[in-house]
């Protein structure tokens, strides 16, 4: 029996709006915003960017094997190339059919939001999700506008679980998107000083999370962390929006879904936790203290949605960091090889602190440093200078040996690191790049890490370039620098696309910086 279409041309037109300009000749089988990602039956819409017009690309696309393009500006050229669905905003038209695939689904719907750790506790979320029964999330870390009602548009009838990010940098940002999506279950990871730029307070970045509460679904529930110094804050604005089911989680022995022992490695964590009164011992595939309090609010929400929590909990042994979110990766080097651990995504203190804390409990081999690259950490107001120069601290407690550093709020930590330790400085991340691969050598474990503008990534890719990947080595790399954390006495209180670029480039998403 064939497949079931995602759309029908029928239910398009009533979802959408908008005049039919020719004959569906496929089932409409995805959506998607990329022209050079187009897949064979996808709905294109050609959405207006800020630099680059989606309009562009439409003939592309349907010439690529589109199903449809839904645009407001066609073209003779369009219609040649294929059928539109013309309407008066193409934005507003794509968020119409996400309402559409909302309303019409029966599915255990989880929004999460949070300072950091959004899209890994929705990877997560994914994953557990999966091992229970079929599971829609977001792609990468598609939360802002355009993100979340093409994330929904994609939902497919019979989804069992839809999983959705949902980011912001300014206040009001989150209200239309959890609106859209109308949650059973809300997670906030946590709450810290990023887009202080925008806010004048940390406070007032814990009430614009908050704004998640306002579209959950009556009888919903809240997932908070009970370490965060918000935490009642947010328990409180969740009470005020009629969520009075909250799940808090944490090392606080008060929490709900408690964390009493973590053994942590250099590549994956072992976990004892108790899960609102269920014990559950697992393995966390992602290295890191951050990530395991994560998993901690993707296995609430797991129990919450009425999942399978000893199969979730199994299936989180596979998880793996999203690209530029800890991807480690050995590569080869004259001599022997060299570990790099690519965090370039983005960076903030609390992001950049935990990539170090990594940093340190990777073992270098022999003769071998701790090498960072450290690039601004951007949106953070007047008070950039201060939390980048804050950053010696932790450089320091994590071992590093040899600090690259990058842009002009970072030069602040340079200034404060000893002679000793200094590899070189830029102004831009490119003009690191020669130095930078001219000093690393065989043992070096290589820390990569920055906001989205500044282009740290290429810096990745250019110590890839240089450096091939050592295949006998990925996967069975030993762990090391094992660090067991016990909690008992602290005290009380598919069907989906791959990930792609835009061809008319969103903005990145709320926390890409």
């Amino acid at each position: 029996m064939a497949e079931r279409p995602l759309w029908t041309i029928d239910e398009l037109i009533a979802a959408a709006g908008g005049t039919l300009r020719g004959t569906v000749s496929m089932p409409l089988t995805g959506v998607s915003i990329d022209s050079r990602s187009v897949a064979q039956g996808d709905i294109f819409a050609a959405i207006k960017g800020d630099r680059v017009d989606g309009h562009d690309y439409a003939e592309n696309a349907l010439n690529s094997g589109a199903g449809l393009a839904i645009v407001s500006r066609p073209t003779e050229a369009m219609a040649a190339a294929g059928p539109l669905l013309i309407v008066d905003d193409v934005l507003k038209a794509l968020e119409k059919i996400g309402l559409a695939a909302r309303a019409r689904s029966k599915a255990q719907i989880i929004a999460v939001t949070g300072s950091v750790g959004k899209t890994s506790t929705k990877e997560m979320l994914r994953l557990a999700l999966s091992a229970s029964g079929y599971t829609h999330a977001s792609v990468a870390s598609f939360n802002n506008h355009w993100g979340v009602p093409l994330t929904l548009a994609r939902m497919p009838a019979d989804t069992a679980y839809g999983v959705f990010e949902i980011g912001m940098n300014h206040p009001g940002e989150i209200t239309p998107l959890v609106k859209m999506v109308r949650p059973h279950i809300a997670v906030i990871t946590t709450v810290v000083a990023v887009h202080l730029g925008y806010f004048s307070s940390v406070a007032e970045i814990a009430d614009a999370k908050a704004e998640i509460f306002l579209g959950v679904e009556p009888g919903g529930h809240a997932v908070l962390n009970r370490d965060n110094e918000f935490f009642d804050r947010l328990s409180a604005a969740a009470r005020s929006t009629g969520v009075a089911n909250i799940v808090s989680f944490g090392r606080d022995a008060a929490s709900d879904v408690y964390l009493e022992r973590s053994v942590l490695h250099a590549d994956c964590s072992c976990i004892t936790a108790t899960i609102q009164g269920e014990p559950v011992i697992y393995k966390l595939g992602m290295p890191g203290e951050h990530m395991v309090l994560n998993s901690l609010a993707a296995l609430a929400a797991v129990k919450l949605a009425g999942a399978d929590l000893a199969r979730a909990s199994l299936a989180l042994a596979a998880a793996q960091p999203a690209k530029g979110r800890g991807v480690q990766m050995t590569l080869r080097a004259p001599g022997g090889t060299i570990l790099l651990i690519d965090e370039s995504y983005n960076a903030n203190p609390v992001s950049v602190r935990a990539a170090l804390t990594l940093l340190k409990r990777a073992e270098p081999g022999k003769n071998g440093r701790r090498v960072a690259v450290l690039g601004d950490m951007l949106e953070l107001g007047e008070r950039g200078a201060e939390l980048h120069g804050e950053l010696a601290d932790a450089v320091d407690e994590a071992k590093v040996d040899v600090l690259y550093a990058t842009g002009p709020l970072m030069a602040h930590l340079w200034n404060k690191t000893p002679p000793h330790r200094r590899g070189a400085y830029a102004d831009k991340s490119d003009g690191l790049a020669a130095t930078l691969l001219g000093g690393l050598k065989a043992g070096d474990v290589v820390m990569i890490k920055g906001s989205l503008g500044m282009r740290m990534g290429p810096l990745v890719e250019a110590i890839r370039g240089q450096f091939q990947a050592d295949h006998d080595a990925l996967g069975l790399k030993e762990s090391k620098g094992i660090n067991v954390i016990d909690h008992h006495n602290k005290e009380r209180g598919s069907r989906e696309k791959p990930a792609s670029t835009f061809s008319h480039p969103a903005p990145p998403d709320k926390d890409g910086r």
